[in-house]
């Protein structure tokens, strides 16, 4: 691993808090993700490429964008590891990199019908605004 994706995978140990080593890779955080078929890549596998510092491909996927911060990995976990924080750490990297916003306060309302929850309004902003 070259030492830009070592000082990269070390920053987003550190944003997130997240070992990436505890991982025994038994997919339960996958298995559990209401995003699963909406994501080129998965809880399991942003474990295991922040591990192997293969961090590249995430920073350009879109899978980053489209979890929806639900925490339900984070909460089958038999080992703690928390991929939902490695995904926020990684989207974090990544607005940083590209700078500006994703999304802003005047896009949102094209996305909104009847039976939008506010909750999804609060993490649209949170997510997309940095």
């Amino acid at each position: 691993m070259n030492k830009a994706n070592e000082n990269l995978r070390e920053e987003i140990q550190l944003i997130s808090g997240v070992n990436p080593r505890k991982c025994m890779r038994c997919g339960k955080c996958s298995a559990t993700c209401p995003s699963y078929d909406e994501m080129e890549y998965h809880p399991h596998q942003f474990v295991y490429m922040v591990e192997t510092g293969n961090i590249e491909p995430l920073l350009k996927s879109e899978s980053m964008f489209k979890c929806l911060s639900c925490f339900a990995c984070v909460d089958r976990c038999p080992r703690e590891v928390e991929p939902a924080k490695l995904v926020e750490a990684i989207r974090l990297a990544a607005e940083r990199r590209q700078g500006g916003d994703r999304l802003t306060p005047d896009d949102i309302p094209a996305f909104l019908d009847d039976e939008t929850p506010q909750q999804l309004l609060v993490s649209a902003l949170r997510k997309y605004k940095k």
